[in-house]
């Protein structure tokens, strides 16, 4: 079993970010939560995390400020942003996706993270795979003569 990808979700509001919680749980994700962009770039240093997503509007420091520092020291790692006041990405411009909390659906959020984690993965590795090998012809061929072959009568 591959090990379980790990969500940074961060919202200053406690009941939404349960909610994501739960729905990324639920879909196989391990979880972790912040309630603020401070506690949120901690959580980031301590590595181990294959994507953030975050609300943009936030006391203290919005969302793009915080990935604008989290970038800082790991540009690897996917960040998202979710807004229910902005509808347009202009002000999210640091993030590497947005989606506006009103207009997507869960199963759009969903395949939004989905493919985030891949792209941050990679491509998947081609198995290589010789397409003739000469020694292994010649021995199935060895194989195959010494067989008894059984006439059917």
């Amino acid at each position: 079993m591959r090990p379980k990808k790990v969500i940074l979700c961060v919202d200053d509001n406690e009941q939404a970010l349960s909610v994501r919680k739960f729905l990324l749980e639920t879909r196989g994700y391990r979880v972790l939560t912040a309630t603020s962009a401070a506690a949120a770039i901690e959580t980031l240093q301590e590595g181990g995390i294959d994507l953030v997503l975050s609300d943009l509007v936030m006391p203290q420091m919005d969302g793009n400020e915080m990935i604008r520092r989290m970038k800082q020291f790991a540009p690897e790692v996917p960040m998202m942003l979710i807004s229910g006041t902005v509808k347009a990405f202009e002000r999210a411009n640091r993030a590497d996706a947005f989606l506006p909390k009103g207009a997507s659906s869960p199963v759009e959020l969903l395949d939004r993270i989905r493919v985030l984690i891949a792209r941050k993965r990679g491509p998947k590795k081609a198995v290589h795979r010789p397409l003739y090998d000469g020694d292994l012809a010649a021995s199935a061929q060895e194989s195959y003569a010494a067989a008894p072959t059984a006439i059917a009568s």
